[in-house]
């Protein structure tokens, strides 16, 4: 072999390494993290800065690397066939040998393995590749305006539609992927899914209704407010002027018990009134600027709805507060293997989850589903079907259906399907 046939096996070695430079860059692009990328630059990583800003442009980027990696591909491609005709002079054998070798070396040191090699660590890689892929961009300025320009004559011919993601369930399936590989523990995983999902929650969906609303007459006696804050062990209770619909204030117990018998009205403080259709998002915002923990909410016809509690909102995101004075209510307890008891001021939602049933339904209490499913007031003994659940009541009282028991029966294959 002559000193021709060495530079051109040299040169061909060199393209091979930049075609496995830009395989590899475009994979590391693609993949890179952004958010550790954006992290990374604002710990003062100049690569990192760069490579946060090329990324703006990623269209320049991409069109870059397939120009440069087009070129050395083919420049190889040539490289290769007039070594082996040099080697093999028979024009038919040199090309068959030359496309052979040539797409098996380009495909392993070319392509799978720089690829393989980026994508373990897209963001090293990423930072690595950045400064020479800087100075490409800047040379091929002129192919990429080209490019660019035929990208927006193809969009105006076929346009395309816009793909507007839908952020919050692509952070669901992040956190989901996260607490499978095991990068976050359980609780974690919750308290993010609650923070995600809290903007979504209504005053409405989590209320205190009004049957269940505890609350004490502007005009009651000392010792009766006395009586029902023992009783109770509440903190804070709503005061009314003649009916429950007509909600005037709260009355702390603190600044109850150092009143001393003072008139009640003096220490009854100023409630705000919400719509149940609020978010509990912009409620918390409203309580804290208010510097209050009760709200009541307002019915469509200016009544009572119910209460809700700053603890309420809260609990939405980290999950049922107990203090000492809490009694603890069970609200699902599996009886045996297929029975499970079902208190009926449960959340619907958590129901069908605890159940592993999809629902789609709009009804916040398990009790007004209960209803609902029924079509009157239930009593003792009634029974329907929902899917594959057998649902009997077991407690009611003359305005509540309590308690019910929920059988889950297995699925019929077309259930399944």
């Amino acid at each position: 072999m002559d000193s021709g046939g060495i530079t051109q096996i040299i040169v061909f070695a060199v393209l091979l390494m930049f075609s496995a430079y830009f395989s590899a860059t475009e994979t590391a692009f693609s993949a890179a993290n952004r958010i550790r990328i954006k992290n990374l630059a604002a710990d003062g990583n100049k690569k990192a800065m760069l490579v946060q800003k090329m990324s703006e442009n990623f269209d320049k980027i991409l069109s870059t690397i397939l120009i440069g990696n087009n070129i050395v591909n083919i420049l190889a491609t040539v490289i290769a066939t007039s070594f082996w005709l040099e080697m093999l002079s028979d024009p038919t054998v040199s090309s068959a040998v030359s496309t052979a070798v040539t797409t098996v070396l380009v495909l392993i040191f070319g392509e799978i393995t720089p690829k393989s090699i980026a994508k373990d660590s897209p963001e090293r890689f990423a930072m690595f590749s950045a400064p020479f892929l800087r100075f490409l961009m800047i040379i091929l300025t002129p192919l990429n305006i080209v490019f660019s320009g035929w990208k927006k004559l193809v969009s105006l011919v076929f346009k395309p539609k816009n793909d507007v993601s839908d952020t919050e369930a692509e952070l669901l399936t992040i956190v989901e992927e996260a607490e499978t590989e095991g990068d976050m523990e359980a609780g974690e995983v919750e308290l993010i899914r609650n923070a995600i999902e809290f903007n979504d929650i209504e005053v409405g969906d989590i209320l205190q209704p009004r049957v269940d609303v505890v609350a004490i007459d502007s005009e009651d006696t000392w010792d009766e407010v006395d009586k029902t804050f023992r009783e109770t062990g509440y903190s804070r209770l709503p005061v009314y002027r003649d009916t429950i619909d007509n909600i005037i204030g709260v009355v702390n117990q603190k600044d109850f018990y150092m009143a001393r018998e003072q008139n009640l009205r003096a220490i009854t403080k100023p409630i705000d009134y919400v719509v149940p259709t609020m978010k509990i998002s912009e409620l918390m915002v409203k309580l804290q600027k208010s510097k209050a923990h009760m709200a009541a909410v307002a019915d469509e016809y200016g009544g009572t709805a119910g209460i809700i509690t700053l603890e309420d909102v809260i609990e939405e995101l980290v999950g049922e507060i107990w203090d000492e004075h809490d009694e603890i209510v069970e609200e699902f307890r599996q009886i045996n293997k297929d029975e499970h008891r079902i208190l009926c001021s449960a959340n619907l939602d958590d129901m069908f989850e605890y159940l592993d049933i999809e629902a789609d339904v709009d009804i916040p209490t398990v009790s007004g589903w209960v209803v609902e499913e029924l079509k009157h007031m239930p009593v003792p003994g009634d029974t329907f079907e929902y899917e594959n659940l057998s649902v009997k009541v077991t407690k009611c009282d003359p305005r509540h259906v309590l308690e019910i028991v929920v059988k889950v029966n297995e699925k019929t294959e077309d259930e399944e399907e």
